[in-house]
């Protein structure tokens, strides 16, 4: 199903920023893996794995650009367990970068499809959601302010009659 959105750019741009929180994660964790390796690479698993359970839903990459991940089932912040599954497409790659160059290799392997996939998915769903999202039940949200006022708001925009100033 095609939804006609309202604002067609904001979509594309909450995307674009997705994707660069999204690189500010896997950038530390590439930091840790590199200057502390091989523990580093445990260290960055494990600030893969719980990320998005962080501050209120915020891993840093999203702290720095205004973006926190709830859970559909009950909106409140991304519980670590989320955070796991949401990031296994992710956490399955580096696990096999532990061992030494075979396991380099097949980290690429497998986590360049997965990779392309993830921003594939992020692209095409209606929802905007990636496949972590997808298998955690989560989503990413702006974390701003703005949905505290839209259940504030008395008027809806979705109604014709009503005159938003």
């Amino acid at each position: 199903m095609d939804r006609k959105y309202l604002l067609k750019s904001p979509f594309k741009v909450a995307r674009i920023s997705r994707m660069i929180a999204k690189g500010i994660d896997l950038f530390i964790a590439l930091i840790l893996s590199i200057f502390l390796y091989p523990v580093g690479i445990i260290f960055a698993l494990i600030y893969m794995a719980v990320a998005d359970s962080l501050q209120n839903g915020q891993s840093v990459g999203k702290k720095f650009m205004g973006f926190a991940v709830i859970s559909l089932e009950d909106g409140k912040p991304c519980s670590l367990k989320q955070s796991i599954i949401r990031n296994l497409p992710f956490l399955i790659p580096i696990f096999f970068a532990i061992i030494p160059f075979w396991g380099w290799i097949f980290a690429l392997l497998l986590g360049v499809p997965l990779l392309i996939l993830e921003i594939y998915l992020l692209h095409k769903l209606d929802s905007g959601h990636r496949l972590g999202d997808v298998m955690a039940d989560t989503s990413v949200m702006a974390n701003d302010g703005t949905a505290e006022q839209i259940k504030k708001r008395k008027d809806s925009w979705f109604d014709p009659d009503s005159q938003m100033t």
